[in-house]
């Protein structure tokens, strides 16, 4: 069998970037002992996505470079450990900082860096600038090649994020999450996995972080098993509150079957008909004053 490792590095921030680094080296050091081909940190890991209840300019004179020392660590990291490595970060960008993931392949190469598409405009990521676009790599792990893709956390929220990953390849969604993973959240991921046919490894903050409660999950996307009776649960990983490494095996060759099969995906759609999916207009009751 062909098991992917996923580690969801499901773990508490420090209080400084420094003292970040270093809990996140040695989280996955613990992360590779345990077998991992993939370590995925929460959202802004750099400083634990803490962006709310302080003065806006505060935080955002914490956003770092993309090339910064922070960021090198974890591609030398991923190097050393032959693992790849999803590392988050409040990004340097112009006057509004981005909430970007950075995922550096086993050998340390930069594969991507993904910006947050989809900011909470409604609230204080206002104050971020989104990302443009949505990226897949093909990512060479220990147990062969693997085609990757990102989104962060709002971005689940919108059926188009996940199904441009799935027109553009990707067979894994990596998301970084930092909010409650309730009953509802957790069902659009569900989805996503779902109608597109693709695995989404979600990986959330402990409870020990305000408006946070772990649950960090990966779902499989495979419905149906031949020769099995009714339908089975895609979620083959699902976390409890704590603070811990959660650790899912993901089966690409089933997975690459059941795609090959099933009705999914991009088998039977009809984007003639889609146009309205891409018209600018929004009407009531969807206006709101704080859309960018």
């Amino acid at each position: 069998m062909n098991l992917l490792k996923i580690a969801l590095l499901q773990i508490a921030p420090c209080s400084t970037l420094d003292e970040n680094l270093k809990k996140g080296i040695e989280w996955c050091r613990k992360a590779k002992e345990m077998g991992a081909d993939i370590a995925l940190f929460p959202e802004m890991w750099s400083n634990g996505y803490n962006i709310y209840n302080r003065p806006v300019e505060e935080w955002k004179a914490e956003a770092i470079p993309r090339d910064s020392d922070f960021v090198n660590a974890f591609a030398k990291l991923a190097k050393e450990l032959d693992m790849a490595i999803g590392i988050t970060l409040l990004e340097q960008f112009g006057n509004n900082p981005r909430n970007t993931l950075v995922l550096f392949d086993r050998v340390g190469k930069q594969q991507f860096s993904y910006a947050k598409v989809h900011t909470c405009d409604f609230d204080i990521e206002r104050n971020l600038t989104p990302g443009e676009e949505f990226y897949v790599t093909t990512l060479s792990t220990a147990c062969g090649e693997v085609k990757v893709g990102a989104m962060i956390c709002y971005d689940r929220e919108f059926p188009e994020s996940a199904r441009i990953l799935m027109l553009k390849g990707a067979e894994l969604i990596l998301v970084p999450n930092a909010c409650p993973m309730e009953i509802n959240r957790l069902a659009q991921l569900r989805g996503r996995a779902y109608e597109n046919m693709l695995a989404i490894a979600t990986c959330n903050y402990p409870e020990t972080v305000p408006d946070c409660n772990g649950g960090s999950s990966v779902f499989d996307g495979v419905a149906y098993i031949p020769g099995a009776d009714g339908s089975r649960d895609t979620c083959i990983l699902q976390a409890d509150e704590r603070e811990g490494i959660y650790m899912a095996e993901l089966d690409l060759e089933q997975l690459r079957r059941y795609r090959k099969s099933e009705v999914h995906g991009n088998a039977y759609r009809r984007p003639g008909k889609y146009k309205l999916l891409t018209d600018l207009k929004i009407e009531e009751p969807f206006i709101r004053k704080e859309r960018r």
